[in-house]
C-alpha cells in the first residue's frame, strides 16, 4: 500500500499465504483510492471486523442456553477520517449515495428504520448512554461477508461503527463486550428487528467463543484455543438457494413453543427448567402445547448439554469428537427442533436435500473425518460443512448437480475481531 498498512499487519491478521496477503494489500489500495476520491488526501484509520459462524447451540440463546460461534476470515473493512461536522458521512459499496447521518440527535427516527443510518445512530446513543465519547467520521465500508448466507453481515457493519467510534474518539479502549451489545441494541431499537447477542459478539471477539446466556444481560464468554488449520480442516458455508417466502412464522414459532413448555413447567424459558421436568410432564405436556413444542424443548437441553461438550473436546484437543458432537447437532436439528424446511411450504426442501447428499459424500469418502449441519436460522439457507481439505474439490464436483461452485462458500476461522489495523498521514 501506498503509505499503508504494513505486510506484517496484514499477515498477523490474514494470514501468511503470499497471494492472500497481496490481494488484502489490493483490496485495501482500492478502498483507499475511493475514500481520497470521496473524501481527499489526509490522515485515515483502517478497519476489519469478520462476519461469524455457528458452531453448537442451533436456536438455544433466545431460551437462555449456550453456544459456540467463531469469527471468521470473511470480513468487513473500513477506512475512517474524524471530521468535525458530528457527522456520519459513509459510502457503501453497492449504495449510489453515501449515508449521511447527524448525531446532533440520538434518538430512534421511524423514517430510518431498516436502514444503515439507523445502526449508525443506534450504535453512537448507546454508546453515549454509556459514558463513551461519539463524534462525526467520514468513511468508506467494504465487505467480503455474504448477505443471506446467515454469516452475521449486518452484526459485522454494526460492530464495525462501534470500532471506529472508539478508535477515533475513545483511544481505542471500548471492549469488544460492549462493541457487541451497542450492535445489538441499535438493530433491536433503531433498526426495528429483535436479535440476540450472539452474531455481534462473535465479530466483535473473533476466534471460537462459548457463550453462555444463562444471565442475558450478563452471558458469560470464553475464547477457545484450538488451530483448525493444523487438522488440515476446510470450513464451507452451501448456499442451498432456499426460497424466498416470509419465514418470520416459522422462526418465532420455535422460541415461543420452548417458552410454552417452559411455562407449564413453572419458568419462563427452557433453562430454567430441566428434562427430567419434562418427561415427568410428558402426557400433560402433549396435550397443551403438543408433541413438535416438546421435541424442541428436549432439543434444547440436550443442544444445551452439547455445546458444553464441544467446547470440552477442542480444549481437549479431541478432533473427532467435535466433529461427532457436530453431526449430533445436525441430527437433532433435523429430528426435534425441525428447522430444516418450512411446514408451509413442503415442496421445497432445499437444506434437507443438502444435507442428505453431503452425508452421503462424507459416508463414502471419509466417515469420521467430516461434520455437517444446518447452519443458523434454517429452514431455508445455508449448511455448514467440516471437511478434510483433500476431498473439497471432489466434494464440489459431486454437488454439482445440486449447486455450482460459486454456491460452496470456503471460510476459515481467524483469531481476531474487530481491530483497528493503524493508520496513516
Amino acid at each position: 500500500m501506498k503509505e499503508g498498512i504494513s505486510r506484517r499487519v496484514l499477515e498477523n491478521v490474514y494470514g501468511s499465504r503470499r497471494e492472500e496477503v497481496e490481494r488484502q494489500q489490493q483490496r485495501y489500495r482500492m478502498l483507499e483510492e475511493w475514500f481520497e476520491k470521496c473524501f481527499g488526501a489526509g490522515e485515515k484509520s483502517f478497519f476489519s471486523v469478520p462476519g461469524r459462524t455457528e458452531i453448537g447451540g442451533n436456536h438455544t440463546d433466545h431460551n437462555h442456553g449456550r453456544v459456540l460461534a467463531a469469527g471468521i476470515n470473511l470480513d468487513t473493512i473500513a477506512v475512517a477520517r474524524p471530521n468535525k461536522d458530528n457527522k456520519v458521512i459513509l459510502y457503501s459499496e453497492g449504495y449510489d449515495r453515501p449515508f449521511e447521518v447527524s448525531l446532533d440527535t440520538l434518538t430512534p427516527r421511524a423514517a430510518e428504520e431498516g436502514s444503515t443510518a439507523a445502526l449508525i445512530r443506534g450504535v453512537a446513543a448507546r454508546l453515549q448512554e454509556w459514558g463513551y465519547r461519539p463524534g462525526g467520521f467520514n468513511a468508506c465500508v467494504s465487505s467480503e461477508v455474504p448477505a443471506g448466507l446467515g454469516l452475521s453481515s449486518s452484526a459485522a457493519i454494526e460492530v464495525l461503527f462501534g470500532a471506529i467510534l472508539s478508535a477515533l474518539y475513545n483511544q481505542g479502549r471500548i471492549p469488544p463486550d460492549v462493541l457487541a451489545r451497542a450492535g445489538q441494541y441499535a438493530e433491536n431499537v433503531f433498526f426495528g428487528k429483535p436479535c440476540g447477542l450472539m452474531d455481534q459478539m462473535a465479530c466483535a471477539t473473533g476466534g471460537i467463543i462459548a457463550i453462555d446466556f444463562k444471565d442475558p444481560q450478563k452471558p458469560l464468554v470464553e475464547k477457545i484455543d484450538f488451530d483448525f488449520e493444523s487438522r488440515s480442516c476446510a470450513l464451507l458455508i452451501v448456499d442451498t438457494g432456499g426460497g424466498h417466502a416470509d419465514l418470520t412464522a416459522d422462526y418465532a414459532a420455535i422460541p415461543g413453543e420452548m417458552k410454552a413448555v417452559a411455562g407449564m413447567l413453572g419458568g419462563k424459558v427452557c433453562r430454567d427448567v430441566d428434562e427430567a421436568a419434562l418427561l415427568k410432564n410428558l402426557s400433560r405436556l402433549r396435550a397443551g402445547p403438543g408433541d413438535r413444542a416438546v421435541l424442541r424443548a428436549l432439543h434444547f437441553f440436550r443442544e444445551n448439554q452439547r455445546v458444553s461438550l464441544q467446547a470440552e473436546a477442542l480444549r481437549q484437543n479431541d478432533f473427532q469428537r467435535f466433529l461427532a458432537l457436530v453431526n449430533a447437532s445436525g441430527n437433532s436439528s433435523f429430528k426435534a427442533l425441525q428447522n430444516i424446511y418450512s411446514t408451509e411450504n413442503v415442496r421445497e426442501q432445499s437444506v434437507s436435500l443438502a444435507l442428505i447428499l453431503t452425508e452421503g459424500f462424507i459416508e463414502e469418502h471419509c466417515p469420521g473425518r467430516a461434520a455437517c449441519r444446518v447452519h443458523g436460522g434454517g429452514f431455508a439457507g445455508t449448511i455448514q460443512l467440516f471437511l478434510p481439505r483433500e476431498f473439497v474439490e471432489r466434494y464440489t464436483a459431486y454437488m454439482h448437480g445440486f449447486c455450482g461452485p460459486e454456491k460452496i462458500v470456503p471460510a476459515a476461522i481467524r483469531p481476531y475481531g474487530a481491530i483497528h489495523l493503524g493508520g496513516t498521514d
